[in-house]
């Protein structure tokens, strides 16, 4: 359970915070932070970790313009961006498997199971990515990595932010980050966010709303609970985007709707609280215990693509109404404590972890509703909705124990071992197809051993195994196996003496088995054989000078299908690109009034990508550049004006199957007006 908190303290006389080591964060500041506990659970640097980390800082954050996760992915290595259903949620590749479902945590909490809309930055802290298998203490994760998302915590000083911003494609946003203490012991912070805007076209428009209130109590000098909540609605259009024609992109304008706009938007909704209690039981042990529960809903009425006819210009379709809600529970509890037994020094880490999962699935569909791609007709009557073709009930059971002992050999030698047991059930309750039921016990292992032979470098190589259980049904309502996989990597960490510079090298190689891909059937799944990807990475990151800060990237990672009962031996992941590659970089400096300023740009590429799960068309290569800009007029004002897509670059972000390929957005400019209040 990662946590994070602020700089301001409560009077040292009543209470001693730095001895409770769970608001003992590293620093946000600067893009190369020192620290993380996401990785291990516990406060390691992250020079003896025996995996590539890397976190994007709420500086980073900030000098970007990011609003979304999406918006910092380009910036990371090995990260792809896939099917996003349309807008409503976040999934992104790391080292080519997808990351939906356990593939985030929130605070170290199961963040992304159920239905999900896009991740806010209002209440961020940091982006932790954290490369290779976690399943040893999080369980059920990706063997290519996981994404931890650190969020705000409240301070003891008083602080009142407020951010406006306007833009390209109607774009209005405004942000309030509030914190400061109500007592001596307790303090509050207060984000709030409301967001409205365009569509890719103009033909629709969608809002967001997020409040999130969080409270810590300092209990005593070794006791602190932390409440956190949020409760984000969001209104946009399901937009699957364009489709394939005859093999060829670009047959049609990128802002093309081949939907209905009169389906008007998707409601989604997502209310999360998060409890945790930590205890210094003495001066080496601490416990920590922690609950989440989260309510989420998906719901709305969208008309979706279902063939293309052989005129190559009917797209048939049906009007679909959808109804998704589910709810997600976890608890956790942990001992950490430090040791000695001889010459070796040892950093013990136990858990106990609980979770339920449901999901609800109610969809409607009706008959044929075709349109011209080329002169669409939009408003046409609409078929009725007569096919019940998805009712059901998904509970997932999960409850696991884990162990991890971090090893001092010496100064120069640090051995990580680790292992969890899993027990998973799942049961469905399909009213269409068929009833299904499984369950299964898996044990993750993990070991990783560092060498540190100087101040500068880092040297490491790990191994694990991960578990996860696969969620929904094919096409014939049976469900799907968990995954299971094994990977292997090697590396090395570099920063400079006084560590603002640093960087990450790293090789790996990794194999999964029962990956889920698109199927021939739209809206359904199927499980691959055997899948195995390996590849290189780099990282640089940090303040080069005085003036300048960067964040440098580049990855390549050749996924592909190594068994499988239909699909060949050879044939490419869906939306893995070989290299990708991407580079940002920003000059602050003072002017002569004492006001600073700071002018930056951004690089991403992204290499061309399988379209299908058969490997019959390509996603193209692209580029895209960004610029941003600030004014820091006085310590209580600053002023930026950024520009995406600079070169309005007609690209594609990601596809799933034939008919839904995602266009990536067009030229957009964003002014916004920042205030210490």
């Amino acid at each position: 359970m990662a946590q994070g908190t602020g700089t301001g303290q409560p009077d040292p006389a009543s209470t001693s915070l730095p001895e409770v080591h769970v608001v003992a964060e590293p620093e946000s500041g600067g893009y190369n932070p020192t620290t993380s506990s996401g990785a291990t659970r516990t406060s390691t640097p992250l020079r003896e970790v025996p995996q590539s980390v890397r976190i994007v800082s709420s500086q980073l954050i900030e000098d970007m313009g990011a609003t979304r996760l999406a918006d910092t992915v380009g910036f990371v290595s090995g990260i792809t961006r896939l099917n996003d259903f349309g807008g409503t949620w976040d999934n992104f590749g790391i080292r080519g498997f997808s990351s939906t479902d356990m593939g985030f945590l929130v605070n170290g909490f199961p963040g992304s199971r159920g239905y999900n809309p896009p991740r806010d930055t209002a209440t961020v802290e940091r982006f932790e990515f954290l490369k290779g298998p976690a399943s040893a203490v999080y369980g059920s994760s990706e063997p290519g990595g996981t994404i931890n998302i650190v969020t705000k915590k409240p301070e003891f000083t008083r602080r009142n932010t407020a951010d406006f911003s306007i833009g390209s494609q109607g774009l209005r946003r405004s942000t309030l980050d509030s914190t400061g203490a109500l007592s001596r012991n307790v303090a509050y912070r207060l984000n709030l966010a409301v967001e409205e805007g365009d569509s890719r076209s103009d033909l629709l428009s969608n809002r967001r709303t997020l409040v999130a209130p969080a409270l810590t109590w300092v209990i005593d000098d070794k006791t602190v609970l932390n409440y956190e909540s949020e409760f984000l609605r969001s209104k946009t259009p399901l937009d699957r985007g364009l489709i394939n024609v005859r093999g060829l992109l670009g047959t049609l304008p990128r802002d093309r709707v081949l939907n209905e706009p009169g389906d008007g938007n998707m409601t989604l909704t997502s209310n999360t609280h998060q409890l945790t209690l930590d205890r210094q039981l003495s001066e080496n042990w601490r416990a920590r215990i922690g609950a989440s529960y989260k309510e989420s809903t998906f719901s709305g009425n969208y008309t979706e693509a279902t063939s293309l006819a052989n005129d190559n210009r009917t797209l048939n379709r049906r009007a679909t109404w959808r109804q998704l809600p589910s709810r997600d529970t976890s608890f956790q509890a942990e001992l950490e404590g430090k040791f000695t037994t001889g010459a070796l020094a040892h950093t013990l880490l136990v858990g106990v972890e609980a979770s339920r999962l449901w999901m609800n699935t109610e969809i409607l569909r009706s008959g044929n509703y075709p349109i011209d791609i080329y002169q669409p007709v939009y408003g046409r009557p609409r078929p009725p909705l007569t096919s019940l073709t998805s009712s059901s009930d998904e509970h997932q059971r999960a409850s696991a124990v884990f162990l991890q002992d971090q090893i001092s050999l010496s100064p120069q030698w640090k051995l990580l071992v680790g292992a969890r047991y899993d027990h998973f059930r799942q049961s469905i309750e399909d009213r269409v197809n068929r009833n299904s039921a499984q369950k299964h016990d898996a044990v993750s292992p993990r070991a990783g051993l560092t060498y540190l032979p100087n101040d500068w470098s880092s040297w490491y190589v790990s191994a694990g195994k991960s578990f996860r259980g696969n969620s929904g049904t094919d096409k014939n309502g049976q469900a799907f196996d968990p995954q299971r996989s094994t990977a292997l990597e090697a590396g090395v960490k570099l920063q400079t003496p006084d560590q603002r510079l640093g960087a990450n090298l790293a090789v790996f190689d990794i194999k999964k088995t029962n990956v889920l891909t698109a199927s021939d059937t739209p809206g359904f799944s199927v499980a691959a054989g055997e899948v195995k990807s390996s590849g290189f990475e780099a990282d640089v990151y940090g303040q080069i000078d005085r003036n300048w800060r960067v964040s440098g990237n580049f990855a390549y990672v050749d996924a592909r299908i190594s068994k499988d009962a239909t699909l060949a031996a050879g044939t490419r992941i869906v939306n893995i690109p070989k290299t990708s590659a991407g580079l940002f970089a920003i000059r602050e400096d003072a002017l002569a009034d004492g006001s600073r300023y700071g002018v930056g740009a951004g690089i991403n590429y992204v290499g061309n990508r399988s379209g299908n799960s058969a490997d019959t068309y390509a996603l193209p290569a692209y580029t895209t550049v960004k610029l941003v800009s600030f004014w820091q007029i006085n310590k209580t004002a600053r002023v930026s004006v950024d520009v995406h897509n600079l070169f309005n670059r007609n690209y594609y972000t990601a596809s799933w199957g034939n008919l839904y390929v995602i266009p990536g957005a067009k030229r957009s400019v964003v002014a916004s007006l920042k205030l210490d209040l």
